[in-house]
């Protein structure tokens, strides 16, 4: 018998052409992308967010907002984030000017309506698939399907041999690599000058196993890793 995923927290905000309330219900290892762009988890469309915003994931029993490079900044109740910041019960997420309410309280009622209107967001399981959408920077919105099983990333040069060119000159000739090992991806750095960061935290020579809603950092772009 499955169990079915347990519901820990939810997203309220209003919606800036209607102002009709909308919910969304995250459960345990759910990852949430919030942005302009319609292929987000949460899409909000208003002029000052951006495409690929922000993303909310779940880490070690937390519930952590990142900001994607954004033009405009994500605010926590009302500071500037400049890291991963866990969400905690009550807190405001504000995307410039649109507010976004994150509540760590569901209800049976709201798990169930959430199911029924596709507002629940769900874990993504690891089945060795994925693709990176670049969030920043003149390629924001691009997304790379992962379709081999190793694939290296550097900066876009005519004589590039890599797979995925990114158009950034802090990224090093080639700046990293990706590798598929028993359905889950590995990043390595490969000595990059400016060194290969997810979620904030510098990759070492061991490499780092990617979740689905990673954000990583190569030079001045950021890549938002989903899974599935």
């Amino acid at each position: 018998m499955t169990t079915a995923p347990l519901a820990l927290a939810k997203i309220t905000w209003r919606h800036p052409q209607t102002n009709v309330v909308q919910e969304f219900v995250l459960t345990e290892g759910a990852t949430a992308s919030i942005g302009r762009q319609a292929s987000n988890d949460i899409c909000i469309p208003e002029q000052h967010v951006s495409r690929q915003h922000a993303v909310i994931n779940y880490r070690d029993g937390v519930f952590m907002i990142t900001d994607l490079g954004s033009a405009n900044g994500t605010f926590v109740n009302d500071q500037l984030l400049t890291e991963p910041f866990p969400l905690a019960s009550g807190d405001v997420i504000r995307l410039y000017v649109p507010e976004l309410h994150f509540s760590a309280t569901v209800t049976d009622e709201e798990h169930r309506l959430a199911e029924e209107m596709g507002t629940l967001i769900t874990a993504t399981n690891s089945t060795g698939k994925g693709r990176l959408i670049i969030t920043n920077g003149p390629q924001e919105g691009t997304t790379v399907p992962l379709l081999l099983g190793r694939l290296t990333i550097g900066r876009a040069t005519s004589k590039a041999t890599w797979e995925i060119g990114l158009q950034d000159p802090s990224v090093s000739r080639p700046h990293a690599r990706l590798e598929l090992i028993e359905d889950c991806w590995v990043i390595y750095d490969l000595g990059s000058a400016n060194g290969t960061l997810v979620n904030g935290t510098l990759v070492t020579e061991k490499g780092r196993k990617l979740r689905d809603g990673d954000v990583l950092t190569l030079g001045e772009t950021k890549l938002l890793f989903r899974a599935g």
